[in-house]
Parts: structure tokens; C-alpha cells; sequence
């Protein structure tokens, strides 16, 4: 007998925050970046509970393999970050703009929400690159995955479904 999935949360915002967990960088580092944006739902209302992480490379494009991921002591660059959405479903993380590692930099981002049995897979590009994922998809699909930098920060908007729905990517394993 089949039996229906459940989803677990909404408590990321409870469980799981650190103290400097969307600080990869202190705000004063030199080449420090902030992304931020906004998860929404398919109406395009804020989703107020949601965990985003990230994961990317330094600015040579090397992937950080250091023990300890969540230590913030103001100098060791871990490449990994968490934070939690605010009542208006927005996330915010300072950080540094990733170098290439195969192909153009992204920074590979995880999505923890409410109502989702699994989690999700995206990428955000910070320029609109040649690479095999960018290629497959249609000019509009494709947008879903650039960050848009606005002068102060890079802005990503995690859109859950709809018509702007963001290019989530199917991860095995």
C-alpha cells in the first residue's frame, strides 16, 4: 500500500541558523559580495520559513576542502554558507564573487521549504555564460539562473513554481 510523502518543517528557521552562518566573509573583507534575494511562492508571495545554503569556490576557482564548515573566525574561507528566510522570504549572504572552476564561476545553491518532500538543486550564475546546463535551456529559462547585480548586491529570486519558475536541477544520489 502506498502511503502519502510528508514534508518535514516548517522549523529551518528554528533548528538550523548559526551565528554568522550567510557570512563567508566579514562584510569589511576586501572583495566581499552580498546575495540576497527573495524565495516566492507559484502566486509570488514570500515563502517566510525557507533555509538556503550555498556552496561555491574561492575567487581562484578553487573548491575550499576545509574541515569545519561552519567556522566563522573572520579569515578562513569555507565556500559554505546557510541562511534562513526573513518574514518577506528573504535571504541574505556575504560573500566573494567565485572563479571559474570548469566553465563559468556559479555558486550551487540548495533550497529547504516548507511543503517540498525533497529538497532543491539550482545554480546562480553571475553573468550569462556559455556552458553545457546554460545552453540546454530557452533564453527565458535560462534567466532563472543569472543573478542580477544591482551595484549593491547580487540578487537572485528563488521563484518555487509558476511561470518564472526557477531551473531546479535533478541531482542524483
Amino acid at each position: 500500500m502506498t502511503t502519502p510523502g510528508q514534508t518535514v518543517g516548517p522549523f529551518f528557521g528554528y533548528a538550523l541558523p548559526f551565528p554568522g552562518d550567510g557570512e563567508l566573509v566579514p562584510a569589511s573583507h576586501l572583495d566581499s559580495v552580498r546575495l540576497t534575494g527573495r524565495v516566492l511562492d507559484g502566486d509570488g508571495e514570500p515563502v517566510p520559513d525557507a533555509l538556503i545554503e550555498i556552496r561555491q569556490a574561492d575567487a581562484d576557482g578553487d573548491v575550499p576542502c576545509v574541515e569545519g564548515s561552519l567556522r566563522r573566525d573572520g579569515y578562513t574561507f569555507t565556500g559554505w554558507g546557510r541562511a534562513a528566510t526573513d518574514r518577506t522570504g528573504r535571504y541574505s549572504f556575504t560573500t566573494i564573487r567565485p572563479g571559474a572552476v570548469d566553465g563559468p564561476p556559479f555558486i550551487a545553491m540548495t533550497v529547504f521549504a516548507r511543503g517540498l518532500l525533497d529538497r532543491l538543486f539550482t545554480r546562480v550564475y553571475l553573468a550569462d555564460a556559455a556552458d553545457d546546463l546554460l545552453r540546454a535551456l530557452t533564453p527565458e529559462r535560462r534567466r532563472t539562473l543569472i543573478a542580477v547585480d544591482d551595484g549593491d548586491a547580487l540578487v537572485f529570486d528563488i521563484r518555487l513554481q509558476g511561470p518564472a519558475e526557477t531551473v531546479f536541477l535533478d541531482v542524483a544520489g
